[in-house]
């Protein structure tokens, strides 16, 4: 008797464990997410922080290492951000709970893919100073 009683105690824990474990909030996955973890780049971050006059070294520290960097005849830097981002959603419904336990599910979904660019370009006087910077961000 106590063996089945400890038994059906370890399959109610391992039950709640597994259906608890499938808790995680969407939130959560994406916080996980090490693309996430870096500091994302936004036309607001660059309204923001980009100023004309401010240093390469403030820009950098901004902003990160640009993509690509060009100088002209004159000694001018111009640093190019090309940031590419693509957005998956995924949407499901269906019936859980002890259908899970018996195998069987009535799941149904949807799932769409986003595009998003933002390019940055920076030009910089002599100095190093921000001369200039223009951007453009597009979805789709």
């Amino acid at each position: 008797m106590l063996n089945k009683n400890i038994t059906t105690r370890l399959s109610l824990l391992l039950i709640t464990g597994t259906l608890l474990a499938g808790c995680v909030s969407v939130n959560e996955n994406q916080q996980a997410l090490s693309s996430v973890k870096e500091r994302e780049m936004t036309v607001g971050i660059v309204q923001k922080e980009i100023k004309v006059g401010m240093l390469q070294a403030d820009v950098a520290s901004a902003l990160g290492s640009p993509n690509i960097i060009t100088k002209d005849g004159g000694g001018k830097e111009t640093w190019i951000y090309d940031k590419i981002a693509t957005e998956a959603s995924y949407s499901q419904s269906g019936a859980y709970g002890t259908l899970i336990l018996v195998g069987a599910s009535g799941n149904s979904g949807a799932y769409s893919t986003t595009q998003k660019t933002l390019t940055v370009i920076i030009k910089f006087d002599t100095q190093g100073n921000v001369a200039s910077f223009s951007y453009h961000a597009s979805k789709f």
